[in-house]
C-alpha cells in the first residue's frame, strides 16, 4: 500500500468517516491533512487576509515608513510560523521545511498589504 493511499485512510478514519472541508480543518487544531497542496493553499490565502486586515490597520493609524515595512513582515511570517508549527504542528520537513513553508505566498501578501496600506492611508490622510 503507498503512503498516498495510507494518509487518505487516515483522514478518512479520523474524521470519522466524513471528507471534513479545507476551511474547517485550517481552523480545526492538529487537522490531519490529505494532500499538501491543500496545506499550501490554507497558508497563502491566510497571508492574505493578514495582509488585509494590517493594511488597513497600518492606513487607519498613520504609520509610515520601514517601521511599517518591518512590523508587517515580522508579524506576517510570526504568525504562519505559529500557525504551521504549533496550531497545525505539521512535519515541515514534508513540505519542504521551515523556510519553505513561511515563505510560501510572502511575497503577493506583501504587494497585497502594500497596495490596501496606501489606499487606506491617502485616504484617511492626505492633504
Amino acid at each position: 500500500m503507498t503512503s498516498s493511499s495510507k494518509r487518505k485512510e487516515e483522514v478518512h478514519a479520523v474524521n470519522g468517516g466524513l471528507k471534513q472541508s479545507t476551511w474547517s480543518k485550517a481552523i480545526s487544531c492538529k487537522a490531519v491533512w490529505g494532500e499538501k497542496d491543500e496545506f499550501l493553499d490554507v497558508v497563502y490565502w491566510f497571508r492574505q487576509i493578514i495582509a488585509i486586515i494590517l493594511g488597513v490597520i497600518w492606513g487607519v493609524a498613520p504609520l509610515k515608513g520601514f517601521l511599517g515595512i518591518a512590523i508587517f513582515c515580522v508579524i506576517n511570517a510570526g504568525v504562519l510560523y505559529l500557525y504551521f508549527s504549533s496550531f497545525q504542528q505539521v512535519d515541515e520537513e514534508e513540505y519542504g521545511g521551515t523556510w519553505e513553508l513561511t515563505k510560501e505566498g510572502f511575497m503577493t501578501s506583501f504587494a497585497l498589504f502594500l497596495v490596501v496600506w496606501i489606499i487606506f492611508y491617502t485616504a484617511l490622510h492626505y492633504d
